[in-house]
């Protein structure tokens, strides 16, 4: 057998160097990255779980039953008026973002060409990185002025539908994007009409990321404040129509921080906080477990 020497010993001999010093250390990289990204998520959670027992400590002593469900008008330490209003402005704001969101969603991934996709979801883009304080400037301006609506539980609950509306469409048009083209196929090709494929076969393919862009956009339209301070204004008493006025939970927390310790309102503020957190981490778990199940359904399509 011949041996075949290579012209440049040296050359080789450095280049096996570099690769050698190159893996080195990108194991030790890799080592060191596991090690830091456990601190670095303790130095992000410390901080929530601070708070959460700094609002926890504040509430929880004089939290009692009568205060969630208590709906005098006179009463300075009840909470049933704010959590209807809540509840109110949040059902009417997640049913149209749902809609127009899951309309537009699946407009862009399977309905309209390249160019007028695009177009939308820049939009939508452009919208998410809108402040919430201008879109409850223009929803002053277009419900409460133009429209006549006042400052009402419907204007305030359109204002944050258009707030909540691109979480939702950008997580339903990701959603319906990432079914496999080879099921459209299948299915088109096996004589089924669109809308067949989207409502029968996409949509349920679909849901889970959907829920989770769904609970995405509750979690920040019931934090929200400005859009609704701006269209809204506060009851003594849970609204009875579309034009009452409404009072929610963040104008509760905002007033009562804003008048101080003396308040009878502060600790009030760290009871609706402590609510708020509750309903939140409520729905994450509900909405991931429901998620996760749905998806055990699906497995075997995406192979």
């Amino acid at each position: 057998m011949t041996t075949v020497l290579s012209p440049h010993p040296d050359l080789d001999d450095n280049i096996l160097f570099d690769r050698s010093a190159r893996t080195r250390w990108r194991i030790g990289f890799d080592r060191w990255i596991g090690r830091l990204l456990p601190l670095l998520f303790l130095v992000a959670i410390l901080p929530i779980l601070g708070m959460v027992y700094w609002v926890s400590e504040q509430a929880l002593p004089t939290l009692t039953w009568t205060i969630i469900v208590g709906q005098s008008p006179y009463a300075t330490d009840q909470l049933g008026v704010p959590i209807i209003g809540t509840f109110e402005l949040m059902l009417i704001a997640t049913l149209l973002s749902v809609v127009l969101g899951l309309f537009g969603g699946v407009a862009t991934a399977e309905l309209l060409s390249p160019r007028a996709a695009s177009v939308v979801r820049m939009t939508a883009n452009m919208l998410v990185g809108t402040p919430s304080v201008i879109i409850g400037f223009f929803g002053f301006f277009v419900f409460v002025l133009y429209f006549g609506w006042g400052l009402s539980l419907i204007a305030g609950a359109v204002t944050l539908s258009m707030f909540m509306t691109p979480y939702i469409f950008r997580t339903a048009d990701l959603a319906f994007t990432s079914v496999p083209r080879h099921i459209r196929e299948a299915a088109l090709g096996s004589g089924a009409a669109p809308t067949q494929y989207i409502l029968r076969i996409a949509t349920p393919i679909a849901l889970p990321q959907i829920l989770t862009g769904i609970f995405l956009a509750m979690a920040i339209g019931v934090g929200e404040t400005a859009p609704i301070v701006l269209t809204t204004t506060a009851g003594k008493l849970a609204p009875t129509s579309l034009t009452s006025p409404v009072t929610f939970l963040t104008a509760i927390i905002w007033d009562g921080f804003n008048q101080g310790s003396g308040s009878p309102f502060f600790v009030l503020a760290f009871q609706a906080a402590f609510l708020l957190m509750v309903v939140v981490v409520a729905l994450n778990i509900v909405v991931r477990v429901v998620a996760a199940r749905y998806q055990k359904r699906l497995e075997g399509l995406y192979q």
